[in-house]
C-alpha cells in the first residue's frame, strides 16, 4: 500500500515538471509571436504615416451617397450576430436612427438585419 502510494507521488512530481516545462515553452513561443507582431505593427504604421492625405480624401463620404437607419424592433430573442450587427451599425436603443454611408458593406448589413430596421435613402 505504502509503495503505491509513493508511486503515485513520483507520477505528479513528474507530470508537475512535464507540465512546468509545456507552459515555459508556451511562454517563450508567445514573447516570439508578440514581438513578430509589435515589429510588424511599426512598419506598418511607418506606412500609413506616409500616405495620410491620399487615404483621408478616399474616405470623405458624399451627400448622396448617405442613408439612414432607425431600429424599430426589440432586439431581445434574436440571434447573436444580428445583435453584433446592429450595435455594428451604431444602433443602441427602439427609434434610434443613425445615419450612415451607402456602401455595399452597409447595404450588406441592413439586408441581413432588415426585419430590426427602417431605411431611408436621402
Amino acid at each position: 500500500m505504502a509503495n503505491e502510494e509513493q508511486k503515485n507521488v513520483a507520477k505528479k512530481k513528474v507530470a508537475k515538471k512535464v507540465a512546468a516545462k509545456k507552459t515555459a515553452s508556451k511562454k517563450a513561443a508567445s514573447k516570439k509571436t508578440v514581438a513578430k507582431k509589435t515589429a510588424s505593427k511599426k512598419t506598418a504604421t511607418k506606412k500609413a504615416a506616409t500616405k495620410p492625405a491620399e487615404t483621408a480624401a478616399a474616405k470623405k463620404p458624399t451627400a448622396a451617397g448617405r442613408m439612414r437607419v432607425t431600429l424599430v424592433k426589440s432586439l431581445i430573442g434574436t440571434i447573436g450576430h444580428h445583435r453584433d450587427t446592429v450595435r455594428g451599425m451604431g444602433l443602441r436603443r427602439l427609434n434610434h436612427t443613425v445615419e450612415l454611408e451607402d456602401t455595399p458593406a452597409t447595404r450588406g448589413m441592413v439586408k441581413k438585419v432588415q426585419y430590426l430596421v427602417r431605411v431611408e435613402k436621402d
